[in-house]
């Protein structure tokens, strides 16, 4: 569903992402990781067409980025950082405003959203407005907003940044799910725990990979036990 060739980005002088080279299947779950400015974010951005590479290739839902890129634009959801609704829009609305970008008529986009909103337990908040909802909802609708259009494939930047442990382990059975279903899901984190949830990762450093695998292949590989000990191995370079 996603291959890249030498994908490199650079920004004047400064090289994010460089010669980066990938092949994620259908219903997989793939987990970027690495420290703040290792290349996550761009490399996300670029796959889901939001910028340029500077050189190199890449294919997203077996369209090639650099010809196809507004048709794969509708063939992904996206979740970025920083929550990116309208907080003067009641709930309903976004979630019909977002489905009209995928050309869903209002009523379609409620009805794609609901089975999501029954799953949180949101629905007593479709009329009320963004900015008045608890933060962990506002996550969980932003959630619900990449997933209205049924895309197969959806990336999720640090979805669970920021919130309770409960919200956690919803959004990771959510993420469970679709990958079961036959969607391939990247997400990036920074909770080392959840990077063992994933089916491979890849772990970034300086925008090159440092280490790409399955959890249980890369800690035998690197003789540590956890997570947080191959991340502290492999992403300060020391």
């Amino acid at each position: 569903m996603i291959r890249t060739v030498d994908l490199t980005k650079r920004f004047g002088s400064f090289t994010a992402v460089d010669k980066l080279n990938l092949e994620i299947g259908r219903g997989e779950i793939f987990g970027f990781l690495g420290a703040n400015g290792a290349g996550k974010t761009t490399t996300i951005r670029i796959l889901c067409g939001l910028t340029r590479p500077t050189s190199g290739r890449a294919e997203v839902a077996g369209l090639d980025l650099a010809r196809r890129s507004e048709q794969v634009k509708r063939s992904i959801g996206y979740m970025s950082q920083r929550f990116a609704l309208y907080e003067d829009l009641k709930l309903r609305e976004n979630l019909v405003f977002y489905g009209g970008l995928y050309r869903l008529g209002p009523q379609t986009s409620l009805n794609k959203a609901k089975p999501y909103l029954e799953r949180f337990a949101m629905e007593r908040y479709t009329d009320e407005l963004v900015r008045e909802i608890p933060p962990g909802y506002k996550q969980r609708l932003a959630l619900i907003c990449a997933l209205t259009h049924d895309p197969p494939v959806v990336f999720l930047d640090e979805p669970t940044s920021g919130v309770d442990p409960q919200a956690r382990r919803e959004f990771w059975s959510v993420i469970s799910d679709l990958a079961a279903s036959g969607k391939t899901v990247i997400v990036s984190t920074h909770y080392m725990e959840e990077a063992e949830y994933c089916h491979r990762v890849l772990i970034m450093r300086d925008g090159i990979s440092a280490a790409q695998g399955s959890p249980a292949e890369l800690k035998a590989a690197h003789g540590v036990g956890s997570m947080q000990e191959l991340f502290l191995l492999l992403a300060s370079g020391e």
